[in-house]
């Protein structure tokens, strides 16, 4: 099937970088003569025709801009049978032969059921904060999120160290530690806790006991918010240890802002790669990247709850996390 347009989405939650691999996607597809159309507003917009044409200046001075212009939302309609079906018939309605996704593992499952059931060629690329995904080393929007939440530690450890005080602080992870993680060694954290390691509280409360004793007077720990609230872990530290303890919530804040430079070429080579793909006769796959070499994955592959390469890592940094508190 040869190609001659192509259309382009973003979906599920928005990472810093969207932006940039838009830019690559249409001035990539430009540049081999293909007609780019936007599609506002994820799947939704998709079975919708909430289409746009995308030019060359349609897409000037973004790859700095954090969240996407082509906005973002969560389709429930899109994952049963009948709202793709209406998805591909406005595809093939508008003459469009292929399509992008931008998103995370959600996203892909839904472009994968697309992929099959109508073989209609679709690929991904991997855009998310959790950097959550099978077959690639790292996704867009992660890297910009554990910067921006370390620069929130950061000035939270002047407080801390000031007041002499306990800070809680969640970061977002509802399944994943990965911010957590980085965000925790980055900053000096003296605990972690994530889905990923069941925690003891009464383990940690005798670590920051044995702590005041020697003269440490400031605590950070770094919670994801897939364990627990801040404000019940400062609670039960406070009640057990009697020191004042206070709970900091990061929010959305980590979703947002001004994407790195390494998200900014991430991006770019990576949405270039995706319009490569499709004039290739490629489907059903994502773009990813591996050490600096960047390839092709299966959507099966990239959604699957799999993760022992990832966990490992996880673990040793935990443990990295832990030694270096000490």
């Amino acid at each position: 099937m040869e190609i001659h347009k192509i259309a382009l989405l973003t979906s599920g939650g928005d990472a810093p970088g969207m932006n940039a691999a838009i830019r690559a996607v249409v001035r990539s597809a430009i540049y081999h003569h293909l007609e780019v159309v936007g599609v506002l507003k994820g799947y939704q917009g998709l079975i919708d025709a909430n289409f746009v044409s995308l030019q060359l200046e349609s897409v000037s001075n973004i790859i700095g801009r954090g969240g996407t212009i082509l906005k973002t939302a969560r389709c429930a309609e899109f994952f049963e049978k009948e709202g793709r079906k209406k998805a591909v018939e406005q595809l093939k309605k508008n003459r469009i032969d292929g399509l992008i996704v931008i998103g995370g593992n959600g996203s892909f499952r839904g472009a994968h059921l697309l992929a099959i059931e109508h073989n209609f060629p679709v690929i991904g690329v991997p855009g998310t904060i959790d950097n959550d995904i099978m077959g690639t080393d790292f996704s867009i929007g992660s890297d910009t999120a554990v910067n921006t939440a370390l620069e929130a530690i950061d000035k939270i450890r002047d407080t801390v160290s000031s007041m002499e005080r306990i800070f809680v602080v969640e970061v977002m992870g509802r399944k994943e530690g990965y911010i957590a993680l980085r965000v925790g060694l980055g900053g000096g954290a003296e605990d972690v806790l994530i889905p990923q390691t069941e925690y003891d509280i009464e383990r940690m409360c005798e670590d920051i006991k044995r702590g005041r004793k020697r003269g440490k007077v400031s605590w950070i720990i770094i919670v994801s918010e897939g364990v627990a609230g801040s404000k019940d872990v400062a609670s039960l530290i406070e009640d057990i240890t009697g020191f004042e303890t206070r709970s900091i919530t990061l929010g959305h804040i980590q979703r947002g802002g001004s994407p790195t430079a390494m998200d900014r070429i991430l991006a770019s080579r990576l949405g270039a790669e995706a319009v490569n793909a499709l004039l290739k006769g490629e489907s059903d796959k994502m773009t990813g990247i591996s050490g600096e070499e960047v390839k092709l994955v299966d959507f099966i592959s990239a959604c699957a709850q799999e993760r022992k390469k990832k966990n490992r890592l996880d673990r040793e940094i935990y443990g990295l996390v832990r030694i270096l508190a000490t």
